[in-house]
């Protein structure tokens, strides 16, 4: 006999103005939205910031390292074709060790995406190129309602999925969504807590021009005080994640930017010649955080609202992306089952689905992150032998590239490049 719950379809559509209300408008919210219209679900996009904001065509310096699982889900979705042009291939990954005014050591670990079959590990994508495509795709989608400056202040979810905004009109769906990052305000609604701990560092984010060219290598140098990322864009520029420890993150945010330059030089190192700021500074605080559960009732969440990791693998808008395209999954077949998409069982589901990789890829880059950011003779000492060990062996390091790529795993269709 069916499950109850699963049967128990909400049939009162007079008061529904959507299938799902996503609290949201950064990346994971409208790719979810996008990747739901391919099943004939319908969805209201509630952003924060207003459109201006999102759809901004300057470059602030911000970069994603997409995988290459991610970037078959973009194109699943209809999105990749958009930003194809500026995209940078990530062809090699090389990491080293290094120490503050002496660059970084020659390299001990060495990922070239040829030793895979399926082509680049990944794509660098510059954020207004991503926000941008997918604003364009929602305005596009008859299935997606996009609202932009609309702040929720309230919620409920007893038998609907309802929501007030602050100039009082309230929103209803069958399921809400929270995509709406770390200090996520429906999860916090929701009574559900969390768990983690700052790392004592700031990720200092920004991109610069260099003479040489990077020929699509990404360097991950690992730096006492945290690792230092140099992620290859379009022509001869790079995207910088430079996670310091506290106080000395606080001393570098403050300067101007000639002196940011100097600071960044000794730690970037010479091998792209003379460098120069290209788009505006950021700075993040780095803290793990992780919702001790994925949904409650008639609501689940998806990317930082679910789990934020330390960017030591530059893997946090890719996990999302799992999130997106395996809740996207689980919704799309309970609908075709004639579920309920809100039913426990069906949300139960997806948080099956995706609450292991994500504690595994936590723990691993806590423990990334707590082994390399020192200078113990001895800890540098076993990294250099363990890192050395998987390049030596091929079986292991094709093993870690498909891992880098994000190939490996229970992967949803849409991770395949399937679209539902």
């Amino acid at each position: 006999m069916d499950n109850p719950s699963s049967c128990a379809i909400v049939t009162d559509m007079d008061h529904i103005d959507a299938d799902i209300v996503i609290v949201g408008g950064g990346l994971n919210g409208p790719c979810l939205a996008l990747a739901c219209a391919q099943a004939g679900l319908s969805s209201i996009v509630l952003d924060a910031l207003p459109a201006e904001i999102r759809a901004e065509a300057s470059f602030d310096g911000r970069a994603y390292a997409l995988a290459l699982a991610s970037v078959r889900m973009l194109d699943a979705l209809g999105i990749w074709d958009a930003v194809a042009d500026n995209a940078q291939p990530m062809l090699e990954i090389k990491a080293s060790d290094g120490r503050a005014g002496e660059g970084a050591a020659p390299f001990f670990l060495h990922f070239d995406h040829a030793e895979i079959e399926e082509g680049p590990m990944g794509h660098m994508l510059e954020d207004r190129y991503l926000r941008r495509a997918l604003l364009s795709a929602m305005e596009a989608d008859p299935h997606i309602t996009h609202r932009p400056g609309a702040r929720v202040i309230s919620q409920d979810t007893d038998d609907l999925a309802r929501v007030t905004l602050d100039d009082g009109a309230t929103i209803t769906g069958r399921l809400l969504i929270g995509a709406d990052g770390r200090r996520s305000g429906v999860a916090e609604r929701a009574g559900i807590k969390r768990t983690g701990w700052s790392y004592g560092q700031t990720a200092l984010v920004c991109a610069v021009a260099h003479e040489k060219p990077h020929n699509g290598i990404a360097h991950q140098f690992f730096m006492p005080g945290g690792p230092l990322a140099i992620l290859p864009l379009p022509g001869n520029r790079s995207s910088i994640v430079w996670s310091e420890a506290e106080p000395r993150a606080s001393a570098l945010v403050a300067l101007d930017d000639g002196a940011f330059l100097d600071a960044l030089r000794p730690a970037f190192g010479s091998f792209l010649g003379e460098i120069s700021l290209a788009g505006g500074r950021h700075n993040y605080p780095l803290s793990l955080s992780l919702a001790n559960a994925f949904i409650a009732n008639r609501l689940a969440l998806i990317g930082d609202a679910a789990h934020g990791v330390h960017p030591i693998a530059g893997q946090g808008l890719n996990l999302g992306l799992r999130d997106v395209s395996a809740l996207a999954e689980v919704l799309a077949e309970a609908k075709r089952r004639g579920e309920d998409i809100a039913a426990a069982d069906v949300l139960a589901r997806y948080q099956q689905w995706r609450r292991f990789d994500t504690a595994g890829l936590a723990l691993a880059t806590d423990t990334f992150n707590r082994m390399f950011s020192n200078d113990n003779p001895a800890l540098r000492a076993a990294r250099q032998v363990g890192m050395g060990v998987i390049g030596a062996m091929p079986g292991l390091r094709r093993a870690f590239i498909r891992q880098a790529a994000g190939l490996t795993g229970d992967l949803p269709r849409l991770l395949k490049g399937h679209p539902l």
